[in-house]
């Protein structure tokens, strides 16, 4: 990423407003949903300049810098537009302070995205000169066309021997209604090539060859293309592998019915205490926080290595604890010391994050595994550990410390 010197940023808002820059006063009221589309019209580098989009916040259109205060609260807020779930798939982006000629400015540095088209709720933006506007169908075309040119994430790339046969249309439907903005729909004519390619779920229109993440999300049969991408649960009698095994079950399909299937068998299994003696209104309590176990899972799902791999996602759930295991080691900026730090966090399947958030399993990016740590403590469960490895991640977590009977349900 640039690092840019007080004197080059000077120089920067000097020459004003362009398809590269853009300028705010203030982060109040509108400001805000326009500095996203803002982030999202860089992120998409409709003009192919392969570099860095600036918004400068407490600077006026004229160039002119405000006394407009750079707090932390605003520098949060300004941060915080990369993980809220609204710019889709997540932006590159980092967010400072300077004082320049003795005035505080803050700015964002959105760096291009190599999975356009990028969409802040729903919505295309992209940037022409200093105009901001919504992508056209010819703008979408281009943004997929960039797409394919430069480098390919795996979750994007196209499988040579499927095609849009592959694909379940109706599911494909439903999932386009909750991505896109109904207006934008309706108001423009799109074939459903275009419409699979804006939404990565084939390679382009006029190569409408399925995807890996079209086959992962809408895929009438995704594991004859994709075997690994299965989770395998094993409910064990016992607290080592050598228990009865009462429940093993190979969880297939695409990403909606696999994590579907696991959150009906995590409430299963979830055994409940009822408190009836220490207070005077009895009181329900669960072995696991079961919100705590989805996050756990999505996660797996999400950032697991799909590529280069035979495993799946493993759930194994003895007497004692379940533990979760994710094929491949921490990626990017996350390593073995900052994993599961809030804000901390990439992407291995930038593309699958995207459509997760889609279909509401995520609600907000970079913050599963504290909201995880959150529930357990707030359930009376000991901490999660976790075993970082280059091949994988593995969190173990144990019941809380109540009663729930013996045996299969709870403690022998």
């Amino acid at each position: 990423m640039a690092d840019f010197t007080d004197e080059q940023l000077l120089e920067i808002i000097a020459d004003g407003e362009s398809d590269r820059v853009e300028f705010k006063e203030y982060l109040k009221g509108d400001a805000s949903k326009g500095i996203s589309e803002a982030i999202c019209a860089f992120a998409n580098d409709l003009p192919n300049h392969e570099k860095p989009g600036l918004i400068f916040v407490g600077v006026a259109k004229d160039g002119t810098i405000t006394d407009e205060p750079i707090t932390e609260k605003m520098l949060l807020q300004l941060a915080n537009m990369k993980t809220d779930g609204n710019i889709l798939p997540p932006p590159t982006l980092t967010v400072e302070k300077r004082v320049l000629h003795g005035k505080e400015v803050g700015f964002v540095t959105v760096q291009p995205s190599d999975s356009t088209p990028v969409r802040f709720k729903g919505t295309i933006h992209v940037r022409t000169g200093p105009r901001r506007g919504i992508a056209t169908p010819q703008d979408e075309r281009i943004l997929n066309e960039k797409r394919q040119s430069g480098y390919i994430p795996f979750d994007i790339q196209p499988i040579p021997s499927s095609s849009i046969a592959d694909l379940n249309l109706d599911l494909f439907n439903q999932y386009l209604s909750q991505s896109y903005d109904r207006n934008i729909l309706e108001a423009n004519s799109r074939s459903i090539e275009d419409r699979l390619a804006v939404t990565k779920m084939i390679s382009t229109d006029a190569k409408p060859l399925a995807t890996f993440l079209g086959l992962l999300v809408i895929g009438k049969n995704p594991q004859d293309f994709l075997p690994n991408s299965y989770i395998q649960f094993l409910r064990i009698n016992g607290n080592n592998e050598m228990g009865e095994i009462v429940d093993e079950t190979k969880i297939q399909g695409t990403i909606a019915d696999i994590i579907n299937h696991i959150d009906n068998k995590l409430l299963f299994y979830n055994q409940v205490s009822v408190d009836i003696l220490s207070e005077p209104i009895e009181k329900r309590r669960e072995m696991y926080p079961v919100e705590a176990l989805r996050q756990f899972v999505r996660n797996a799902v999400m950032h697991r290595q799909y590529d280069g791999t035979r495993s799946p996602v493993q759930v194994y759930w003895f007497n004692d604890r379940i533990e979760i295991v994710s094929p491949g080691g921490p990626y990017g900026i996350v390593t073995a010391d900052n994993f599961g730090e809030p804000r901390n966090t990439d992407y291995r399947n930038l593309n699958l994050a995207e459509a997760m958030k889609v279909m509401g399993f995520v609600q907000r990016f970079g913050f599963g595994i504290q909201l995880s740590k959150d529930l357990l403590k707030k359930g009376g469960n000991p901490e999660p550990e976790f075993s970082i490895e280059q091949t994988r991640v593995m969190v173990t977590v144990q019941p809380a410390n109540y009663r729930f009977g013996n045996g299969l349900f709870g403690e022998n």
